[in-house]
């Protein structure tokens, strides 16, 4: 409906415009007089149309970091009752162009996207050059921003032979959230990344998507939460997309139709 709304907008905005160039006026005759109607410019309705994603609050986390130091092996909890470092260093192709700057450059250009569709958009790290936070305290961001959903961008590092992305959530589940909404948010993102030409996992998970338990991240989170590993950095096809800025594109796109999907479905 609110396409037709829009189309219907833009024609009478066009129909004004032009009455507007000719004369700015529409006479009207009856048997006694002629009078004229003003037209009001009708250019700015469509400028008023709300963005599909305004009012939403989407955290994005490109995994690990662009520097790191000592405290990268600071134990945080694992949100099931035990420990791990607090930070990895991610994987990287052959070639050693290194995940972190995969994550980055994909996570900025979903934000540009998301925000021209009017969400506000959080990321965990500020750049790709310092140390980050630990990965529970990008949870507790998470939970605390707001977020109507949180997508962590990752690539991973397997044998050279195993291609294809796969969508991790929490399982099983430790709240309502992870039961459900995280859940259905996997299965959107999935979908999503289908459309788009990207092959589910050959080596890992079902169909794209991957039930973790062991993610501190998806543990410890209070909202509708996954990671996305896009694809394979050892594997050489995949790895040419993910350094070339095009491939880049087209996994943010992907990962954007995602999240749009998710929110806007009633």
């Amino acid at each position: 409906m609110a396409s037709r709304v829009f189309r219907s907008t833009a024609l009478i905005a066009v129909v004004g415009a032009g009455l507007l160039s000719a004369a700015c006026t529409i006479p009207t005759e009856t048997a006694e007089a002629t009078t004229s109607v003003e037209v009001s410019p009708l250019s700015t309705v469509a400028a008023d149309v709300p963005a599909a994603l305004t009012g939403k609050v989407v955290f994005l986390d490109p995994g690990h970091s662009g520097a790191n130091d000592d405290s990268i092996n600071t134990q945080v909890p694992t949100g099931r009752g035990g420990t791990k470092n607090c930070q990895t260093t991610g994987t990287n192709t052959d070639a050693g162009f290194p995940e972190h700057t995969f994550n980055w450059e994909v996570a900025s250009l979903v934000k540009s996207e998301l925000e021209s569709q009017g969400a506000t958009v959080v990321l965990s790290r500020p750049d790709d050059v310092s140390v980050g936070s630990c990965v529970d305290a990008r949870a507790e961001a998470a939970n605390s921003s707001g977020a109507d959903v949180v997508v962590s961008i990752h690539a991973d590092g397997a044998a050279a032979g195993a291609e294809g992305f796969h969508v991790c959530y929490s399982a099983p589940p430790l709240n309502t959230v992870q039961a459900g909404p995280s859940v259905a948010f996997a299965e959107t993102m999935r979908d999503s990344l289908v459309t788009a030409g990207l092959t589910p996992s050959t080596y890992i998970g079902d169909g794209g998507l991957a039930p973790r338990a062991d993610l501190t991240g998806l543990n410890l989170s209070q909202r509708p939460s996954i990671l996305v590993e896009l694809g394979n950095m050892r594997n050489a096809d995949e790895a040419a997309r993910m350094t070339s800025p095009d491939g880049q594109q087209e996994y943010a796109t992907a990962v954007t139709s995602g999240v749009t999907a998710f929110l806007t479905t009633p």
